[in-house]
């Protein structure tokens, strides 16, 4: 994605909402919109199209997490952030089983937050250190307890770039240790999305796992 990105805030705290816009703002990206309530949030997106949520889990009308969902299903799927006062292990799971991309606590300096952004946008899946291994613990649990469905055919490269996606590596590690472009890579994942009909790389992970291709 470019650097530039369309941006839409919820959180239901005035002053908090209006930092975090403004951070956003400042850091060159369009804020399409604010807003402080769950289901005010979902009709916005559909009308605007953000590329990017920044949600709280803890609204007045609507739990985060039914936003996230709810934003999932949409025809246009904006990508999740996260960024709540919670970092209780249950929230992060529950979040990202919405469809949530990334999780941050609200306790983020404004640097790892506009870093969190951007790997977000590009659909890396971005959590607060420690929260990472949590959800990936957590899908290797699933995986033992259900067996592994066939999946549509991946090329050799397509497999070779989902078992480095697995194991955790960045795009641009993954394009230095195969010798690609950023940009091959991003193609690579994107053509394997599509074909598995999922809709971010965190679903991708989980598929992998499931697979055993992490351990590969």
């Amino acid at each position: 994605m470019t650097s530039a990105l369309r941006m839409m805030v919820v959180d239901d705290h005035p002053m908090w909402r209006d930092a975090v816009a403004r951070d956003l703002g400042d850091a060159g990206h369009e804020v399409v919109a604010t807003v402080g309530e769950g289901r005010q949030a979902l009709r916005v997106a559909a009308t605007l199209r953000p590329d990017v949520v920044i949600l709280d889990l803890h609204l007045p009308d609507l739990p985060g997490v039914e936003v996230a969902r709810g934003l999932a299903a949409a025809d246009h799927p904006p990508r999740v952030l996260v960024l709540s006062a919670s970092g209780e292990h249950e929230d992060v799971l529950e979040a990202v089983k919405a469809g949530a991309s990334g999780y941050l606590v609200k306790s983020a300096s404004r640097e790892e937050f506009l870093d969190a952004v951007r790997h977000t946008a590009d659909g890396e899946p971005v959590f607060t250190p420690g929260l990472a291994g949590l959800v990936l613990g957590e899908y290797r649990r699933l995986a033992t307890q259900r067996p592994a469905a066939d999946g549509p055919s991946l090329t050799d490269r397509e497999t070779e770039v989902l078992r480095l996606v697995a194991k955790g590596l960045s795009y641009k590690q993954i394009a230095e240790r195969l010798v690609l472009s950023h940009r091959t890579v991003q193609n690579h994942v994107q053509n394997t999305l599509n074909k598995l009909q999922l809709h971010n790389r965190v679903e991708l992970v989980r598929y992998a796992i499931e697979r055993g291709l992490d351990e590969a």
